[in-house]
């Protein structure tokens, strides 16, 4: 494949546009603002004033915006790729979104003609930058294989999960564990702070044990320092969370740590937090335990 679209140049969208011109493939990207053109034009990409004049004989579009309704409208819009793309062509969305949306547009742009793959990943913008993303697929087998070199470009593992909507149903999962964990190390900090004890010294002693992670590598000095700058921006996972916790209910399904954790993420987005990193959750836990948050 040689001519590409890409839709959502934010700090996951640029390096994974950089890593697929690299390779040779052209590129023609939707921008919304003069400044993204010009980001574009700077990666090698051609800026396009619509999506679905991006993926104008396009072989595959890639999407990687922030939520349901962002992919419907640059999907199934007005001006929308199912109004552009050229049958037979693969679209590749790298949002996290819901799964039973996700089924609902793969449904629709199949009756148009044309291939859908949800393929989230995770990473962050760290594994998009270095070509590294986890990436998780949901869809028809043999419309991955056929993709399968464009997403080598951009990850190192890439998972076939089973029909549209697994692979949001992974990332789902993936969210659950990751946040979760980051909860409990925040509280791990918060107790061990307030005995008077070194949280990095605690650190150390816990990281070879079973309590090791690579979730409490990254976090956990993070806390310990009390640096919050983004590496993962809260408001994602709130968002993520809370698309876990409406398909929870809409299953009647028992989810309790989910549920705590989604509504630690609420009170972080509303004191502020939500651009700075995940890590702020241990800021909540000084707030609701009225201790002062750094």
């Amino acid at each position: 494949m040689t001519r590409l679209a890409f839709i959502g140049l934010g700090n996951m969208g640029m390096p994974m546009v950089q890593h697929l011109i690299a390779a040779g493939h052209t590129v023609r990207a939707y921008v919304r603002r003069p400044e993204a053109a010009d980001n574009a034009r700077a990666l090698g990409a051609e800026p396009v004033a619509t999506p679905a004049e991006a993926a104008r004989d396009a072989e595959a579009i890639f999407t990687n915006v922030t939520s349901t309704a962002d992919v419907e409208a640059v999907l199934l819009g007005p001006d929308g790729v199912i109004h552009g793309a050229p049958r037979g062509a693969v679209c590749i969305d790298h949002s996290t979104i819901s799964a039973v949306a996700t089924r609902r547009i793969a449904a629709e742009l199949e009756a148009a003609g044309l291939e859908f793959l949800d393929a989230p990943v995770s990473g962050g913008t760290m594994g998009a930058q270095k070509a590294t993303l986890s990436i998780m697929v949901g869809g028809k087998a043999e419309v991955l294989e056929r993709v399968r070199p464009l997403l080598q470009l951009l990850g190192t593992t890439i998972t076939y999960i089973g029909a549209a909507g697994s692979g949001q149903v992974a990332k789902a999962c993936n969210q659950i564990v990751q946040v979760i964990n980051i909860e409990g190390i925040a509280e791990a900090m918060l107790f061990a702070r307030e005995q008077g004890t070194d949280p990095a010294r605690v650190l150390d002693a816990i990281r070879p044990g079973f309590a090791g992670s690579r979730m409490l590598d990254m976090m956990g000095p993070k806390m310990a320092e009390r640096n919050f700058a983004p590496g993962i921006e809260a408001r994602l996972h709130d968002k993520d969370f809370g698309l876990v916790r409406e398909i929870a209910h809409e299953l009647a399904l028992q989810m309790p740590a989910m549920e705590l954790v989604a509504s630690q993420l609420n009170a972080l987005v509303a004191n502020g937090w939500g651009y700075d990193d995940t890590s702020s959750l241990l800021r909540v836990l000084e707030l609701q335990n009225a201790h002062k948050a750094g």
